[in-house]
């Protein structure tokens, strides 16, 4: 066990997936899923490609990986993890479906909080004479009111707050690490399921960040305004990510609890606390990631 506050501890992380949960390091991935009757499979993933570059170490530039986690490898594995939960005789989405399944699920994703509040700023734009700037501003917070507002609405689905509910079990296990405790269902339980480095955080902080930088570049041109705001994303993202990794490396200056409260809050929109058979499968994942790295 690494000791409390140890510099690697940054390098974990994971994914709540449907009935499993998603755990990466620096070198491998593992997923472990509750199946059906019960029991608990366990895959995992060299991590090669764009993860042995030398950019993940760079400043700035790690953020286009972790934006390659949120966007295809965290897709990939929900997928994945719903194919786990079919029966034999059911059709399962992979091959080319898969890739189908991950590109609309983008498209989706861009369509809802990032075009649709772009467009909607066009009236604006014709019927006002509010500035380019405030038109940008408006904007930026009708893209967190729709992400809210979405939150809100898929929590009430009980496929979703089972999901969410897994969520919980991964950040409690991350806590458990990186205190130093033991990696057991009954310690684990004692941590939050809130934590700062989570994917919701990030989320969060994209859309504060996607805010001031959208609203530097202006333009009533909305062909123009919506090529800005995809060229742009990876800009963001960047810039998420390094103020993330500051929140949770300072995560005990009084300063930093009070600018994490908005990224913490966000989280109770999307943990929900644990059953002990998920933080089950949650150390399933974590153990065999940790033999993986060569840390247990």
């Amino acid at each position: 066990m690494p000791e409390k506050g140890s510099t690697k501890l940054e390098n974990y992380g994971g994914q709540a997936l449907i009935e499993g949960i998603l755990m990466r390091g620096r070198k491998y991935l593992t997923a472990a899923f509750r199946l059906p009757d019960g029991s608990i499979k366990v895959i995992e993933e060299e991590l090669t490609g764009i993860y042995k570059n030398k950019i993940r170490d760079i400043p700035f530039l790690r953020g286009l990986i972790i934006l390659w986690d949120s966007l295809v490898l965290g897709m990939k594995y929900l997928t994945i993890s719903s194919n786990m939960q079919l029966k034999e005789d059911e059709e399962k989405i992979e091959g080319p479906a898969l890739y189908l399944t991950l590109a609309v699920s983008m498209l989706f994703a861009l369509v809802i909080f990032f075009f649709l509040p772009t467009l909607l700023m066009q009236f604006l734009y014709k019927s006002t004479t509010l500035s380019a700037f405030l038109i940008n501003l408006i904007e930026g917070i009708v893209r967190l009111l729709i992400m809210l507002i979405y939150l809100t609405l898929i929590r009430k689905m009980e496929d979703i707050k089972r999901v969410f509910s897994y969520h919980g079990a991964e950040h409690k296990t991350i806590h458990a690490y990186e205190h130093g405790d033991t990696l057991d269902v009954a310690s684990v339980q004692k941590y939050s399921t809130a934590h700062p480095r989570c994917g919701t955080s990030f989320l969060m902080t994209v859309m504060v960040i996607s805010i001031l930088i959208f609203s530097l570049f202006s333009t009533p041109n909305v062909l123009l305004r919506l090529l800005s705001r995809i060229v742009l994303i990876p800009l963001v993202a960047m810039l998420s990510y390094e103020f993330i990794r500051i929140l949770g490396k300072y995560e005990k200056n009084p300063i930093i609890r009070v600018i994490s409260k908005p990224n913490l809050w966000l989280q109770n929109l999307t943990t929900n606390p644990p059953a002990d058979d998920m933080v089950e499968v949650a150390l399933r994942a974590f153990h065999r990631l940790l033999v993986l790295e060569k840390m247990e």
